[in-house]
């Protein structure tokens, strides 16, 4: 099962929490998770007051800090609307990531204002692209895109506070884009009360999922984790403890 870390998000550091915000501090958790057990790093890169950002300076300095430190990570990051003050700039600083520094992937979220145009961009730059869906009402969007059958996978992000609802519209969703011909592999992901609920989905249904500080910063039993590599491990041990004996 590939297994995502999504180590930092817009989640601030307090209450001892210690969340990624430099760029070397979003390396150092990146190859800390991989070590631990993730298959790929989504991060998303911080600004000095805690914000978000796509600028093509700071992407870039974030992408040569990682391959610098281990270039065998496979790095992604957002493409979201709330990292810019309008699709246009979205367009014109994606469009900008340097060459030579660009991440392995890019998400896109199609909730979003011109989803399908920043989807068509990250593969004209020569990156691999992931979208990702937060209800239905966001399917007929994905569907209806040119870039459909060109994802690595479908993400799929509940936005709901209950668990139980949560796992049923991960469920529900993926039935409607299998049902569509979707192929690529579906990935489940909660926050914070429904992060583990739809991480044991996800294992139980053989989708991909992800973890770490940008969804949840409990482990199963309630306690903080540390880091997001204690995370990592936590889904590791769920998914062995899953597997048929013998």
């Amino acid at each position: 099962m590939l297994l995502k870390a999504a180590i930092n998000g817009g989640r601030p550091s307090e209450g001892g929490l210690r969340v990624p915000q430099t760029v070397e501090q979003i390396a150092l958790a990146s190859r800390d998770a991989v070590r631990a057990g993730a298959d790929v790093v989504h991060a998303h890169v911080r600004t000095a007051d805690g914000g978000q950002t796509i600028r093509p300076e700071a992407v870039g300095a974030w992408v040569r800090a990682t391959r610098e430190l281990d270039p065998s990570i496979v790095i992604g990051t957002t493409t979201g609307l709330w990292t810019v003050e309008s699709h246009a700039q979205r367009m014109e600083q994606l469009g900008a990531w340097p060459e030579g520094a660009r991440p392995d992937f890019a998400s896109v979220a199609f909730c979003e204002e011109g989803a399908a145009e920043a989807a068509l961009l990250v593969l004209d730059l020569g990156m691999v692209l992931e979208s990702a869906v937060w209800s239905m009402d966001d399917v007929p969007a994905l569907l209806a895109s040119p870039t459909l059958h060109r994802n690595v996978r479908v993400l799929i992000e509940p936005e709901t506070e209950d668990a139980a609802e949560a796992v049923a519209q991960c469920r529900e969703i993926a039935a409607v884009l299998r049902a569509e011909g979707v192929t690529a592999p579906i990935l489940y992901h909660g926050f914070d009360d429904t992060v583990w609920p739809v991480v044991r989905a996800a294992i139980e249904d053989g989708c991909e999922t992800r973890i770490g500080f940008e969804d949840g910063v409990l482990l199963p039993d309630g306690s903080p984790a540390a880091d997001n590599g204690e995370l990592v491990a936590a889904v590791r041990r769920i998914e062995a403890e899953s597997r048929p004996m013998g």
